[in-house]
């Protein structure tokens, strides 16, 4: 059987599709499976001294190192150093008696005495001064953490060269430091 050339560019068309697709394909299984086994920086909140450094040695303008809460060991309490100046003016939500620059954590009632704090990761700076209030006064709630949202995936992250406790590594994706004290524990 004879082929016109019309034909067997038709198949050669057909079968560079399907190696095409298949590629396509292969690619994504591959990179599927490189990241279940991705390492990503991170920060162990065990070794994070509070040093403010995270919020200045970033590549990005904004740092990609923010505030993370830990529902779980928040005592909800009214006088929280996390969100208060160590020594407040006033128990209420004027900047002057607020610990964050920015406004990032957002204070709201509960029941007497208790208050629900929530942290706004696109205002963080990941400056530490709440995280530094919560941990000398508090029980820890608080505690700063790579936001992979906003991390540019450096190969050498500069935050982790500049830390002075070593207390960013790369850790397996599937296993991320996190905050290990839980209240009543």
């Amino acid at each position: 059987m004879s082929t016109n050339r019309r034909e067997f560019l038709g198949m050669v068309g057909r079968g560079a599709g399907v190696l095409a697709i298949g590629g396509a394909l292969g690619a994504l299984i591959n990179e599927s499976r490189a990241e279940a086994g991705t390492n990503l920086w991170q920060i162990d909140p065990a070794k994070c001294i509070q040093c403010g450094r995270c919020a200045t040695q970033c590549v990005l303008s904004q740092s990609a190192v923010r505030v993370f809460h830990a529902f779980a060991n928040c005592g909800y309490c009214d006088l929280c150093t996390g969100f208060f100046q160590a020594q407040p003016n006033a128990l209420n939500t004027g900047a002057e008696n607020q610990t964050c620059p920015t406004a990032a954590i957002q204070r709201s009632y509960v029941e007497d005495p208790y208050f629900e704090y929530r942290i706004d990761r696109s205002l963080c700076i990941g400056c530490s001064k709440c995280v530094k209030g919560c941990t000398a006064y508090g029980n820890g709630s608080l505690y700063l953490q790579i936001d992979h949202q906003y991390c540019s995936h450096c190969n050498r992250c500069s935050i982790a060269a500049a830390c002075p406790s070593n207390a960013i590594s790369r850790v397996p994706q599937d296993q991320p430091y996190k905050a290990t004290r839980v209240r009543g524990t």
